[in-house]
């Protein structure tokens, strides 16, 4: 019987040993969540000095932190043409220059803390599912250079070299990225944020929030924290404790599955760099190996509760189209979470209300965004001017009907899905058109 069970789980180093919040206590700074932001923005001002209390609801690591795909991947959704377009050329260009710093922050806190976390920064690969697809990744690469990155335009010979797959049409590599396992990477930011003085509380679960004076109280099931500043940390898993900012966006569940270990002959032609990729499918694939050389697949999941072969049905399927060479290899994990996309697919800076800020919103590129968005909460909590961050602090926006969330976001998939299946028809089409 296939079952749920985690990779990362399995192979993580060993996170530390956290105790329940019990009793009232103070802070300089209360921060609610314990993934990559809160513990990126508890770190950042444990070593300014600050006095802080991070709240998880539950372990370190059982949600979006310790269960993504660990790809550290430069950048958003959008192209740096479009993001100046959007915020102009001063703010623009600053939140160019912030969002491409994502990987090098990462694996510079990785080595300062020697966090044993598997990291490679050998780039990711962005293939093109089509020639179509490839006009978007030239104009893309063609941006990226003119602000001097290190990436470059893939043939699709080139592509296939460096994925193993033949399915492509192109592609590009921003050799900025790269991979680490995301549940030791984010057990090693709260071993560093405790070393650096932080006070982290597992399974205390923020059940209320209120304004008392000039401060906010926290309560949790056993205590309450009581703190000058808040940051809200919780991206796809924020609840009703502030429902306004959790009506700004979507949780879309993700789904991975992962290969037995690869054998080593035919693993030295799959991805025999390093790199990990994510195609351009409006449903788009993203795949990696892990350490020991299983591949690991991942898409969109689904919403409804169904059996893990069921879930997974997509996740197969790609693989054999990606992988043919794959075909019999046994699949030894399957898991998923959740993802927070937003109306705009950008992440987002909020002060809900004085002392209550938050950062959330990666839309799939959170283990870069998220530890660069904890840098910029702490930042903006030890009284960085708003103008300063290197991030455009906005307003909150709840998405309409939210309550319907869920029927919108499966009916969009549903059209993304056919959006592809479409794509795929074109293709063959002009294949055959083109064929001698």
């Amino acid at each position: 019987m296939t079952v749920m069970r985690s990779l990362w789980s399995a192979t993580a180093a060993a996170g530390p040993s956290l105790e329940r919040l019990a009793g009232d206590l103070r802070a300089d700074v209360a921060v609610i969540g314990a993934g990559y932001t809160g513990l990126s923005a508890a770190l950042q001002l444990s070593a300014a000095g600050r006095d802080v209390i991070v709240l998880e609801a539950v372990d370190v690591g059982d949600r979006a932190s310790g269960l993504n795909g660990g790809q550290v991947v430069p950048g958003v959704k959008h192209d740096p043409d479009t993001l100046e377009e959007i915020f102009g050329s001063g703010v623009g260009t600053r939140l160019v220059d912030t969002v491409a710093s994502g990987p090098d922050v990462v694996f510079e806190i990785i080595r300062k803390h020697d966090i044993a976390c598997a990291a490679t920064q050998t780039g990711w690969i962005q293939p093109a599912t089509s020639l179509v697809a490839m006009e978007a990744i030239t104009a893309r690469v063609a941006q990226w250079r003119r602000r001097g990155a290190d990436v470059e335009l893939l043939s699709a010979r080139e592509t296939a070299r460096l994925t193993g797959s033949q399915r492509y049409s192109g592609g590009w590599i921003d050799r900025r990225g790269g991979t680490v396992q995301p549940l030791s990477y984010v057990r090693g930011l709260a071993r560093a944020a405790l070393t650096s003085g932080a006070r982290i509380f597992a399974r205390s679960p923020a059940t209320g929030l209120e304004k008392a004076g000039r401060e906010w109280r926290i309560r949790t099931p056993l205590g309450s924290v009581t703190s000058g500043t808040v940051i809200l940390a919780t991206d796809a898993y924020t609840d009703r404790l502030v429902d306004p900012l959790r009506r700004t966006l979507i949780p879309v569940p993700s789904f991975q599955v992962a290969t037995e270990p690869i054998p080593e002959k035919l693993r030295q032609t799959i991805l025999p760099e390093g790199q990990s990729a994510s195609d351009t499918w409006h449903l788009l694939r993203y795949f990696r190996l892990d350490a020991a050389g299983r591949l690991v697949m991942g898409s969109r999941g689904t919403f409804a509760d169904v059996p893990v072969t069921v879930a997974a049905r997509h996740h197969y399927r790609a693989v054999r189209e990606i992988f043919p060479q794959l075909e019999g290899l046994r699949y030894e994990y399957h898991w998923g979470g959740l993802v927070g996309m937003t109306r705009d697919h950008l992440p987002h800076l909020h002060e809900v209300a004085p002392g209550l800020i938050a950062g959330l919103g990666y839309n799939g590129r959170g283990v870069a965004m998220a530890t660069v968005m904890g840098r910029i909460l702490a930042q903006w909590a030890l009284g960085a001017p708003a103008a300063e961050l290197g991030f455009p602090v906005t307003s909150l926006a709840p998405i309409p009907l939210h309550r319907f969330n869920q029927i919108g976001a499966r009916v969009a998939i549903q059209c993304m899905r056919a959006l592809d299946g479409l794509a795929r028809v074109r293709d063959r089409f002009l294949a055959a058109g083109s064929a001698p």
